[in-house]
């Protein structure tokens, strides 16, 4: 985190430059002074602004787990056996909606991965018989690469037939993708949105891009 900048202002003597240079004040231009005082407001704001949405970011994470626990608690769950994917909760009324997404970043250990995508070839080459033909395509597209890298999220759409493909070496893929998951980590987000009179909801702009 950077330090609190100190502004340089007429009361000073010199100012210094970029490269740590005094520069007497009276050889500054009124355009230098200008700028010098503006940007050093905005950035004095901006820094509230964000120590600001900080702390909002913390009151919507401290809020979301005790809103959690309540609903765990009123359904007679264990909250140590529960998980933390994305979830949705609303106000009495539903005019209000808090939405929680948890975005997991997946890795494949590249040796493991190798090793799924030959028995996915053996088993394309061994397996002939039209009840596993459907898998085929989606196979060969979960391996396509975009510069040099597999799509995590097609990938994994392929352990959804693990209990339909009973075939052997398709079932030893799996095992093999399974083990080659490599969840880097996750990132939470939240957003508060606000029904409008179409029903619709609207996403309260926390994003200063967005504004």
């Amino acid at each position: 985190m950077s330090t609190e900048r100190k502004p340089q202002s007429s009361k000073d003597k010199s100012w210094k430059d970029e490269k740590g240079n005094s520069i007497p004040y009276t050889r500054t231009t009124a355009f230098e002074r200008l700028t010098e005082n503006k940007a050093t407001r905005l950035l004095k704001r901006a820094r509230a602004i964000e120590r600001e949405l900080a702390e909002f970011k913390e009151e919507v994470r401290d809020t979301q787990r005790e809103v959690y626990a309540a609903f765990l608690k009123s359904k007679g769950v264990d909250i140590s056996q529960a998980g933390k994917g994305n979830h949705t909760w609303y106000n009495f009324d539903r005019s209000i909606k808090v939405m929680v997404d948890v975005q997991e970043r997946i890795e494949f250990d590249d040796l493991l991965i190798t090793a799924a995508r030959e028995r996915f070839s053996a088993f394309l080459a061994d397996a002939v018989r039209s009840d596993v033909e459907f898998v085929g395509e989606m196979i060969k597209d979960a391996f396509e690469t975009t510069n040099g890298k597999l799509d995590p999220k097609r990938v994994m759409g392929l352990l959804r037939y693990k209990s339909k493909v009973k075939h052997a070496i398709f079932q030893e893929a799996m095992g093999l993708i399974e083990e080659s998951i490599r969840r880097t980590h996750s990132k939470t987000y939240f957003s508060v949105w606000e029904r409008q009179q179409d029903g619709s909801y609207q996403a309260v702009k926390l994003d200063f891009a967005a504004i």
